[in-house]
């Protein structure tokens, strides 16, 4: 009964479409009916710039971070934090409070990460901006740091955290399989700032 009681509380943090509230709110404008029509961060880049993207993005991580901290916040030690923090990533992706129609699990994955882990995260942050650098695709870089992040996770041979990261890029590779085709088409917008 408790794991339920977090696990719901998770995924209604996650659940929270901050794309949708930060464009409706300091925009007027709904960003599902703009660019891709994904409630994440990267389309609010593309649709509002970069002031609500930054917003958005901290909010989508801090998401995750809060869902994965809440076994220590209410002293349930029993409670398995990456557990826990799965289920905000569901919510992002499926959201409860904007039709089931949310994100790609990139930031709010990150975001457990950095409850959990924090130098994980400085790496799979490192490890974006420089596949974001030299390939200009948001989509590839996402797909790409999740890999990253199994690898090292192999390395320090902590069998939670290799389960957890690998359904995590599963997660982010499978809301990412239109980005692949068009990837391979050369379709695939690149960005321009960097």
């Amino acid at each position: 009964m408790e794991y339920a009681i977090f696990i719901l509380l998770a995924y209604l943090l996650g659940s929270i479409p901050s794309g949708l509230i930060i464009g409706k709110l300091g925009y007027q404008m709904d960003i599902r009916e703009h660019g891709s029509g994904n409630l994440g961060a990267t389309n609010t880049f593309r649709v509002l710039g970069i002031k609500a993207g930054s917003i958005v993005i901290v909010i989508d991580i801090l998401k995750g971070t809060l869902a994965a901290s809440l076994p220590v916040i209410f002293q349930a030690e029993h409670i398995y934090p990456l557990l826990i923090g799965i289920f905000s990533v569901i919510g992002h992706m499926y959201p409860i409070f904007a039709k089931f129609k949310g994100g790609k699990a990139v930031a709010t994955s990150s975001g457990i990460i950095l409850g959990v882990n924090p130098l994980l995260f400085v790496i799979m942050v490192m490890s974006f901006l420089v596949i974001l650098y030299l390939s200009k695709y948001v989509s590839l870089a996402s797909m790409l740091t999740g890999i990253i992040t199994i690898i090292v996770t192999s390395i320090q041979q902590d069998i939670g955290l290799i389960i957890v990261t690998s359904l995590l890029t599963i997660f982010v590779i499978y809301r990412h399989h239109t980005n692949i085709k068009r990837i391979i088409k050369k379709t695939e917008p690149k960005i321009t700032w960097m």
